[in-house]
């Protein structure tokens, strides 16, 4: 079973490209598959990072819509891949959790593209009504890169803070629970010892034959 957890789109205009974030819980000994359509001229990048479960890893891997494996599987924690002109189609991102047959994971699945050729339109559209905005156009191209570049750089350190709280937060679970369980032992052995103390000092009134003693 395959459970969102939470999802993020950072883009407002779609005809621009996507941007979006997913939480994503996968089952032990499950592979998901999620497929995105990219324009020709976009740009790629897509990131993934486990979250929490296991051994903190997962297998990830995305095929090209020309059926290569663009980025091959691997067991890590984390992985990027990034194309700067993608030729079009549709992007497949699978997730593999079947090396791990008990423990579920959570993923973090982050994907970002942008189409760089919009521009050009912009200057044709200009340029036909008579504007020269060559200089205004080369900025703007700046502008866009550097948002892209922050995106990514904003995207990751979501995935570091975000494991790094599950960490924590795994770690005081099993602080607090370990702790739960040591006092629950010291309880239990006080009992055992004042029961078996108590045993040692009773004094029966009667003999073995049912008689009262002296």
């Amino acid at each position: 079973v395959l459970t969102q957890i939470a999802a993020d789109s950072y883009v407002s205009e779609p005809s621009l490209g996507v941007s979006f974030e997913f939480k994503l819980h996968v089952d032990a000994g499950r592979e998901e598959c999620f497929y995105q359509n990219v324009e020709a001229g976009s740009s790629v990048y897509v990131a993934y990072q486990v979250l929490r479960g296991g051994d903190g890893q997962a297998g990830f891997a995305v095929r090209h819509p020309n059926g290569n494996h663009v980025l091959p599987y691997q067991w890590r924690p984390s992985a990027e891949y990034e194309e700067t002109s993608s030729t079009g189609g549709y992007y497949e991102l699978c997730i593999d959790n079947s090396m791990s047959h008990f423990a579920a994971k959570l993923v973090s699945l982050y994907f970002n593209s942008f189409k760089r050729d919009k521009w050009e339109s912009y200057v044709q559209e200009l340029e036909s009504l008579g504007v020269t905005v060559s200089n205004f156009t080369d900025t703007l191209q700046k502008v866009d890169g550097q948002v892209g570049e922050m995106l990514k750089y904003q995207d990751q350190n979501r995935r570091h803070l975000a494991r790094d709280w599950y960490i924590v937060d795994g770690n005081n679970r099993y602080v607090q629970y370990w702790s739960l369980a040591q006092c629950i032992v010291i309880v239990a052995t006080s009992t055992l010892q004042v029961y078996f103390v108590r045993k040692l000092f009773e004094v029966k009134n009667v003999t073995p034959t049912s008689k009262p003693r002296a």
